[in-house]
């Protein structure tokens, strides 16, 4: 038998390929939708990718289940309670496949949505009691379990997903303490809300480490599951939608969007309603960039970023440095954004001789934004970061604005004073600086390196206690 994990760091994503060394016969679980890995490695070992198997309809991607389908053949498998709009081998609970001497075991374990299932992986050779792993999806997570408050699915509450997942953690905690746990998502994903950085365990471990294993009733269960979820972004009840109807593949998207677009094209497509995503790095964003333009750099939550401030159902332009057009367009696929018309042919090269279309964003460092504020007439400090990390140190004065919240709390920002914006490491700050430029705001600057380097300059925080009212600042209520 040969179980293999894919991890997708931006997206903190874990894919898997099981395979019987002897028949050839494979499964993939979970897929990223571009497939490439998956058909490369079945290529070169001999396998018939047979199933692809997706544990729940995901919200957080979009996954590569018809793309699997079109492109290897493979009949897509999915619980009872899926409903979709393509045809599945629907699989009850205790169904088995068996590929040789590899048996999957199906496990209705719903909670983070109704129709979750988990996958029990035995190696015959070695024990058709016994089994080898369990593959969790987004049931139960090293180290958490799947968030029952997303709401994906229409017509079931919170409250019911929760006493679901209570049953289903249940379950696989009755499994063999050496069974190894390998889940669909780790830490960074907005499924859970502390994920391990370890991307498998057993069940053992996760009975000692796992506060959701732990003996408890249904309702501390409840409370437990359900509080302290992060928000999630919008993209997410969309890629819930999407994962259930049939729809177009990758590739035939991306032919779509690999379109060379000139400069006045694009200025016809703004005016029109079109969005362009630069996604260079925070620096040769802010020096210049194209009037209008949002930014997300590809060297971080990349896919995740853009599905929280940009919309899936208007026309998509990128700016990128050449040759990175395709992965920026591609990671955007990913997420189920097809509505990319194209990009910028020859980047920002294009530009010149058209200074009248270049906008900039001024940058200050943390020993200089110090020095603003102490003069008469101080910046105002805006900190973009979750209001968990500003109330754990922050600078004595500034307004925690989340990023998610921004664009829909441009009135709290000052209009008639300067504004430094800052996050974490200033990888958010300069995409909030982008929201508020493409709002016609031109008084702020970003602050490099964001509030590591404030601290790494020795330069004073503050701490404060939520005050339940959401505001995000230091208050009296």
């Amino acid at each position: 038998m040969l179980l293999k994990q894919y991890y997708l760091g931006c997206l903190a994503h874990a894919s898997y390929l099981i395979a019987d060394e002897a028949t050839k016969q494979a499964a993939i679980v979970d897929p990223q939708r571009d497939i490439e890995q998956y058909l490369s490695d079945a290529s070169a070992n001999g396998y018939t990718i047979k199933y692809v198997i997706l544990t729940h309809f995901h919200a957080d991607f979009l996954a590569g289940h018809i793309e699997l389908r079109n492109h290897a053949g493979a009949r897509i498998v999915m619980g009872s309670q899926a409903q979709a709009e393509f045809d599945v081998l629907s699989v009850t609970d205790g169904q088995v496949i068996d590929m040789g001497q590899v048996r999957l075991k199906f496990l209705e374990t719903p909670g983070h949505t109704p129709e979750g299932i988990s996958v029990v992986v035995y190696d015959l050779e070695k024990s058709d009691s016994k089994p080898e792993a369990v593959l969790t999806g987004d049931t139960l997570f090293i180290g958490d379990v799947g968030r029952p408050d997303l709401l994906a699915s229409i017509g079931v509450t919170a409250d019911e997903l929760a006493e679901m997942l209570y049953k289903s953690v249940n379950r696989l905690r009755e499994l063999p303490d050496e069974t190894l746990v390998y889940p669909a998502h780790g830490a960074g994903s907005l499924c859970g809300k502390g994920l391990s950085k370890e991307t498998f365990s057993t069940i053992g471990e996760q009975k000692k480490f796992n506060y959701a294993l732990q003996p408890m009733g249904l309702d501390e269960f409840k409370k437990l599951v359900t509080s302290d979820q992060p928000a999630a972004p919008e993209y997410f009840v969309y890629d819930a939608i999407k994962n259930r109807q049939e729809r177009a593949d990758l590739e035939s998207t991306m032919q779509k969007s690999m379109t060379a677009l000139s400069v006045s094209q694009i200025r016809e497509m703004q005016t029109e309603g079109a969005q362009v995503i630069d996604v260079r790095e925070a620096a040769d964003f802010e020096g210049a960039h194209l009037v209008g333009s949002l930014n997300v750099g590809l060297k971080g939550k990349y896919a995740t970023w853009c599905g929280t401030i940009l919309s899936h159902d208007r026309p998509l332009i990128v700016v990128a440095e050449a040759g990175e057009e395709e992965e920026a367009i591609m990671r955007l696929g990913r997420i189920g954004f097809d509505n990319v018309v194209g990009y910028l042919q020859g980047g920002m090269a294009a530009l010149n001789g058209h200074p009248e279309l270049v906008n900039k964003i001024e940058r200050v460092t943390a020993p200089a934004l110090h020095e603003l504020l102490r003069e008469a007439q101080p910046p105002a400090v805006v900190d973009v970061r979750a209001e968990k990390e500003w109330l754990g140190g922050h600078i004595e004065g500034s307004i925690n604005i989340p990023l998610p919240q921004l664009a829909n709390r441009l009135d709290e920002v000052p209009a008639e004073s300067p504004v430094v914006v800052h996050c974490e490491g200033g990888y958010r700050s300069a995409i909030a600086c982008s929201i508020l430029a493409h709002a016609g705001r031109n008084n702020m600057s970003d602050m490099v390196g964001g509030i590591k380097a404030w601290s790494a300059s020795k330069l004073p925080t503050t701490a404060a206690e939520a005050c339940g009212s959401g505001c995000g600042s230091s208050c009296s209520k």
